[in-house]
């Protein structure tokens, strides 16, 4: 079986309804994503590179995911940062500093701090391709570059990201 979702009204007030990961959400339904901006010591910003054959593919983008059924939001950011790069993290270490509600899906973003190296992180296969830190200026160029996803979110949080740099 495929992954499943709980899904969610537009109060983010739980369904009790579960749902498979690549079924449209019914209409007046949302799921719950997360992301994940890794901040190293040297306050540089972890990106990793989309798998070639995900949506929109071989762009940059922190890391994250949909939170799975029983899991909450926290939980569900913690779990997404140790498949996708192998980063261990605690629940007190994620600030969380952005939720929106769109068409079929809460999504809330975090910050952690994390003294990590490239050399210590374990790339999800599937998922992830590639991974770099990057400076606060060379994220906003490959942003207006077009090569950071998600695209129109990401203008929304940006200046949380630089305050806590």
């Amino acid at each position: 079986m495929g992954e499943m979702w709980d899904l969610y009204d537009q109060n983010r007030e739980l369904l009790n309804k579960k749902h498979a990961r690549g079924v449209p959400v019914p209409r007046g339904a949302y799921h719950i994503v997360i992301d994940v901006w890794t901040i190293n010591n040297d306050s540089k910003i972890l990106i990793t590179q989309r798998h070639p054959d995900k949506p929109f593919g071989l762009l940059w983008e922190c890391s994250g995911g949909s939170i799975i059924m029983g899991e909450d939001s926290r939980s569900g950011a913690l779990r997404e940062i140790s498949e996708e790069v192998g980063i261990q993290a605690k629940a007190e270490e994620l600030i969380l500093i952005h939720s929106i509600r769109l068409n079929d899906r809460f999504v809330d973003t975090y910050i952690t701090k994390r003294d990590v190296s490239l050399e210590e992180l374990k790339l999800q296969a599937e998922e992830v391709v590639d991974a770099k830190f990057v400076s606060f200026v060379e994220l906003n160029n490959m942003w207006e570059d077009g090569a950071i996803v998600p695209k129109e979110r990401f203008e929304k949080y940006r200046q949380e990201i630089e305050t806590y740099l």
